[in-house]
C-alpha cells in the first residue's frame, strides 16, 4: 500500500487509501469488526468519520467494533469532523443533512468530546471543520483549537470543502497549521484538474469553480482527501459498471485486466497517480469491495494510462 504523509508531516504518515465510516451505522459491532480487520489486513491504516454520520451512531459502532478486533487504537490514524448541526427531520440512516453550521468555540469543543466518547478513544489524530460556515469567526475557531491542543484531544487540524481564501481566512487566526482539505474528486468529478488544463480558454472546462484549490493545496502542502471516488455527481450513483459510461468502463476493464485488479482499484490508482499525493477515502462497508479498492494503492499507472482514463471519462485537451 502506498503511503502518504498528511500535510507533508513525517509524524502523520499513513495509507494512501483510508476508510470512511459514514455507512457503519448500518452494521452491528461484529460486522463492523470484520470491516476493520479486512481494511487493516489490506494496508488501510486510517479511519475517517464525522460527528453527524448516522447521527453519531457510526462512531459508536466503530468504538464497539474496535474492542472486538485484534487491533488497538494505535493501529489506526483516526480522524473525524465537526461543525454541522444535524437536521433530524431530513436525516435518516447514513443520509444526513444539516440545518446550519456552527463553528463556535463551545460547539467545536463539545463536538470533539462527543466523538471521543462515542469512539472510545482518548484523542484524534486529526479533526476537520466539516464544510465552510459563512458565519464563522476565526478567533472562535482558534480558541477551540488551542483548547483542544492543550488538552491533548487533537493532534492536527484541517478543513473539508474549503476554497483557498476560506483556508487563508481561518489559517490567519490559528496557532496550528491546517494540513488537510477534504474535496470531492474522481474520474467523473475532475473539475479542479479540468480548470488547470483549460487555462485561458472559454469552454466549460476553463471555469474556475474552486479558486485553484489543487495548486493551492500543493503549494501549502495540504493533503487533499478525495471523497466519493467512484461517484458521478453528489448523489448520482457509481460510475463503475454503469451503462451510462460505456467508454470509461471499457477502459477501466482493460487496465484492470492488465494489472490483475478490479475496476475500482484502477479508479483508485487514477487518483493516487496525481503528484499532489492525494488520499482516497473509501465509503464501502463491504469487505470484498474494500479489498478490491485497496489494491489500487499498489498500482502505479503511467502518464498515458492516466490521460487515457481522463479522455474515456469524457474530457478533452485544448
Amino acid at each position: 500500500m502506498k503511503q502518504v504523509k498528511l500535510g507533508g508531516l513525517d509524524a502523520l504518515e499513513t495509507s494512501a487509501v483510508a476508510l470512511g465510516i459514514m455507512r457503519m451505522t448500518a452494521l452491528d459491532s461484529d460486522q463492523a469488526a470484520n470491516v476493520l480487520e479486512t481494511a487493516h489486513d489490506h494496508g488501510i491504516t486510517m479511519i475517517d468519520s464525522a460527528d453527524i454520520y448516522g447521527n453519531g451512531h457510526s462512531e459508536t459502532v466503530f468504538g464497539e467494533a474496535l474492542k472486538k478486533t485484534s487491533l488497538s487504537r494505535d493501529d489506526f490514524v483516526i480522524q473525524s469532523k465537526g461543525g454541522i448541526v444535524l437536521d433530524p427531520e431530513r436525516s435518516h440512516g447514513d443520509l444526513v443533512f444539516g440545518q446550519r453550521y456552527d463553528f463556535s468555540k463551545q460547539h467545536l469543543i463539545d463536538a470533539v468530546d462527543g466523538i471521543l466518547k462515542r469512539m472510545g478513544v482518548d484523542y484524534l489524530d486529526s479533526f476537520l471543520l466539516h464544510r465552510p460556515d459563512t458565519l464563522m469567526e476565526p478567533e472562535q475557531i482558534s480558541d477551540a483549537f488551542d483548547t483542544l491542543t492543550r488538552a491533548g484531544k487533537v493532534r492536527y487540524f484541517g478543513v473539508s470543502n474549503f476554497n483557498p481564501r476560506q483556508v487563508d481566512l481561518v489559517q490567519a487566526a490559528l496557532n496550528q497549521r491546517l494540513i488537510i482539505n477534504q474535496l470531492q474528486f474522481s474520474l467523473m468529478h475532475s473539475g479542479m484538474v479540468d480548470f488547470g488544463i483549460h487555462t485561458n480558454m472559454k469552454d466549460d472546462g476553463s471555469v474556475d469553480h474552486d479558486g485553484g484549490i489543487l495548486e493551492y493545496s500543493r503549494l501549502k502542502q495540504m493533503t487533499i482527501q478525495t471523497w466519493s471516488p467512484f461517484q458521478f455527481g453528489m448523489f448520482g450513483g457509481p460510475f463503475i459498471d454503469n451503462p451510462k459510461f460505456p467508454e470509461l468502463n471499457t477502459k477501466l476493464q482493460a487496465l484492470a485486466d492488465k494489472y490483475g485488479v478490479s475496476k475500482n482499484a484502477i479508479a483508485t490508482a487514477w487518483i493516487l497517480r496525481h503528484p499532489a499525493n492525494m488520499q482516497v477515502l473509501l465509503g464501502t462497508m463491504t469487505p470484498a469491495h474494500i479489498t478490491d479498492s485497496a489494491n489500487g494503492g499498489d498500482i502505479v499507472l503511467d502518464a498515458q494510462e492516466w490521460y487515457d482514463l481522463y479522455f474515456a471519462a469524457g474530457n478533452t485537451l485544448p
